[in-house]
């Protein structure tokens, strides 16, 4: 999956010596070849749903949120975007046939805001020990948008590492555009900074797709000079790049007290659905 020109950035390799690389991966693993529809149906059956903890959210998202593709949660400040990857990070170690991935978790830290007390009420309502919990989520603090892009080189060594030890289900990035916005500033600097968000996406989805993984991204919103009564008022931010890069985009809202809607506003194969849940300190729920 790796393109000729970036193996030819390895020391010492050269054009010939990347064209034989590709050449003895493609016997080993070839990926360049036609399936047929059914054998893409097949592979479908192998997705697993993972539930976010609230009945309603998973129906519209169609039973929960998929491995193997790209799932987006973008809103204003205190609409449950962390605690619904707190949730999801717990739900994701249950058994498959609870709504879990049966899975362990990374959890890509960008802003500072993991922080492990808060899984301790959502492990006592899932029922799982919270200390067994902790060793299957692994975090990785990130500063600079050097780091974020070299993470799915680290992602794929530790899944590898412990492919033995049973595994991976889940990826958290929270949140996606946080050192982009740090990192590049103006106008002059968007296109190189849409150009990495699009190489970062990209290594994204073919770990999500290799290894049947979800792989869900927080995204911050900005206000929306267009908006009115008939438009949403902010949008996420990281633009078409972003866009096209996500199967699934949901919105989140906040409502009365502790109440949060959801929106689909982007699925393959999903209709445009709003549901409605709250948060509380055991995760993302319906209300009672």
């Amino acid at each position: 999956m790796t393109p000729r020109k970036k193996l030819q950035d390895i020391k010492g390799f050269s054009e010939a010596v990347a064209g034989k690389v590709i050449d003895a991966a493609n016997k080993i693993s070839p990926i360049n070849t036609f399936r047929t529809a059914n054998e893409v149906l097949q592979r479908r059956d192998k997705v697993v749903k993972i539930t976010t903890g609230a009945q309603n959210l998973d129906e519209v998202l169609g039973g929960g949120v998929e491995t193997a593709s790209l799932t987006e949660f973008h809103g204003e400040f205190r609409t449950g975007k962390t605690q619904l990857c707190y949730t999801l990070a717990i739900a994701c170690q249950t058994d498959p046939e609870e709504g879990g991935g049966g899975g362990k978790v990374f959890w890509l830290d960008t802003e500072g805001t993991f922080n492990p007390e808060r899984l301790k009420p959502i492990c006592d309502r899932f029922d799982i020990d919270y200390t067994a919990a902790l060793e299957n989520i692994l975090t990785l603090r990130l500063y600079t948008t050097d780091a974020l892009l070299d993470a799915p080189r680290l992602l794929h060594a530790q899944i590898m590492d412990d492919r033995d030890t049973g595994p991976f289900r889940l990826i958290i990035v929270d949140s996606v555009m946080a050192l982009f916005r740090q990192d590049y500033s103006g106008r002059g600097e968007l296109s190189e900074r849409q150009q990495k968000l699009g190489q970062l996406l990209a290594h994204l989805k073919k770990i999500a797709e290799t290894y049947n993984i979800a792989v869900v991204c927080t995204n911050q919103v900005t206000a929306n000079p267009d908006g009115s009564m008939f438009a949403a008022s902010a949008k996420p931010i990281g633009g078409n790049v972003l866009g096209h890069a996500m199967q699934t985009r949901v919105q989140l809202k906040k409502g009365r007290d502790n109440s949060r809607y959801g929106k689909v506003v982007q699925g393959p194969n999903l209709p445009e659905a709003q549901c409605q849940f709250v948060i509380t300190e055991q995760g993302i729920q319906n209300e009672d």
